[in-house]
């Protein structure tokens, strides 16, 4: 099989649905400008299985289509090369460098989500994790979704501090997105420490939106998530 950015857009062709294609164009919440196929998102992501060994010079002809699928398709890649079993640190180094020289390409909150978590956040678990204090403060609301969303790996891994205090810098941000992907990664801290997470939305009750508490607090007690809740 021709593992090249043509090959892999003329298999999504093969796929492609009118009806899908609707669906996709109502759930979009990236550029306007974006253009649809129409494919189901596990045959993209089925596709970008088939094409985990695809060359990143090719994954970045990708990043450049016009096509929202075929970028989904480049961010399903790059995580599949990061679940690799054997992958060494120069290849994850890679996979995390094009992710961050292309995040112009990645306007979508579900391009973040497919993706930062392992090719980022796998990436600087064992390294310095200032980059996401950089992007957390970024004006590009994607660049700030990778920030907190990268994080939920070191959760997996027991480590919460830096996805508390990345999560009190983008507190009150603007933007709703950024609210639900906060809530989320504060939910997954309280699996791990619930009284930390506890401690910290009582002491930002007066930050913390309607939308994070009510991620955040999803896995709690219901006493005590009717408590926090009726902080808000």
């Amino acid at each position: 099989m021709e593992l090249t950015a043509q090959a892999f857009l003329e298999t999504l062709r093969g796929l492609q649905s009118d009806q899908e294609r609707e669906k996709i164009r109502r759930h979009y919440r990236g550029d306007d400008g974006t253009n649809v196929i129409g494919v189901r998102m596990k045959h993209t992501f089925d596709t970008a299985a088939r094409f985990t060994a695809m060359p990143l010079t090719e994954v970045d002809k990708l990043l450049d289509s016009p096509y929202y699928e075929a970028r989904m398709g480049a961010m399903s890649i790059l995580d599949f090369k990061a679940r690799r079993k054997g992958i060494t640190d120069d290849d994850r180094r890679a996979l995390y460098e094009m992710y961050m020289r292309r995040h112009d390409r990645i306007d979508s909150w579900d391009f973040v989500d497919r993706a930062a978590p392992r090719v980022v956040g796998w990436y600087l678990l064992d390294k310095p994790r200032d980059p996401l204090y950089v992007l957390a403060r970024s004006s590009d609301v994607w660049e700030r979704r990778t920030a907190i969303t990268a994080t939920f790996w070191f959760v997996r891994h027991g480590e919460i501090d830096d996805a508390l205090r990345i999560a009190e810098i983008l507190l009150q941000d603007p933007e709703e997105l950024i609210h639900k992907s906060v809530g989320t990664a504060l939910r997954e801290v309280g699996r791990v420490d619930q009284d930390r997470l506890v401690d910290f939305l009582r002491a930002h009750t007066d930050a913390v939106s309607r939308v994070t508490l009510r991620h955040a607090t999803e896995k709690l007690p219901p006493d005590l998530r009717t408590e926090l809740l009726s902080r808000a």
